[in-house]
């Protein structure tokens, strides 16, 4: 079994749940050795090299993926997904879904994901478009930025991360100071990231949110 991991900020609890859970230690050391960016996960589940991951929520709608009800979700804000202003158009290499969603709402910039991205924003927040915000003003619905997606052992999976996303999972001092000092981010904004922007449960509105967008962006329509 190899699990895939996304080194962001936003999944962080999910690291530290993995950690405590009595999984075998092989099991764990290959997940540092399987991280990535979303677009390098999507690559690495795609072509069978890694059984399991949280990818980019517009990946995960292939057929060839069986999908958990757990990802990377925000309402009504997010942070870390943005859209510089007055910039010329550039993608952000290491994701999928926040490049369609730019597009979808007609957004013109350079498009700035992950870590690097919340840094930026709570230095200078009017430099930026939050793409959630700009989601939730026009739908009025979540956004599911990414989802657990696997290949096989989908029981597995599920009964490994059936209490992840109800636990309130306390980051140990350290690891947060750590964090806090290789990505910039003071430890109290870390903390109100993850308590307030971020969640993981995808629930009938993070659904219907997934359909939405999914359909804009097959159809390449602006919502």
């Amino acid at each position: 079994m190899i699990f895939g991991k996304i080194d962001y900020i936003n999944l962080l609890p999910l690291h530290i749940y993995l950690k405590k859970y009595p999984l075998p230690s092989g099991i764990k050391m290959a997940m540092e050795h399987k991280k990535g960016v979303p677009s390098k996960l999507n690559h690495e589940l795609f072509y069978r090299r890694i059984d399991a991951a949280i990818i980019s929520s517009i990946e995960s709608v292939r057929k060839k993926y069986t999908n958990l009800n757990i990802g990377i979700c925000s309402n009504k804000r997010v942070l870390s997904v943005l859209v510089q202003k007055n910039r010329p158009n550039e993608a952000d290499k290491s994701s999928a879904s926040s490049n369609a969603l730019a597009k979808v709402l007609g957004q013109k910039g350079k498009v700035i994901i992950g870590d690097a991205a919340l840094k930026l924003f709570l230095k200078n927040p009017k430099a930026y478009n939050d793409l959630c915000a700009l989601w939730y003003e026009k739908t009025g619905l979540p956004f599911v930025f990414a989802r657990f997606s696997c290949t096989q052992k989908k029981a597995l999976f599920a009964k490994i991360l059936k209490n992840f996303p109800q636990k309130n999972i306390k980051i140990p001092q350290y690891i947060l100071k750590d964090y806090a000092q290789k990505r910039g981010i003071a430890p109290q904004d870390i903390r109100f990231y993850l308590d307030e922007v971020i969640y993981y449960r995808i629930a009938n509105k993070e659904q219907k949110a997934l359909k939405k967008f999914t359909r804009a962006v097959k159809f390449n329509i602006n919502v």
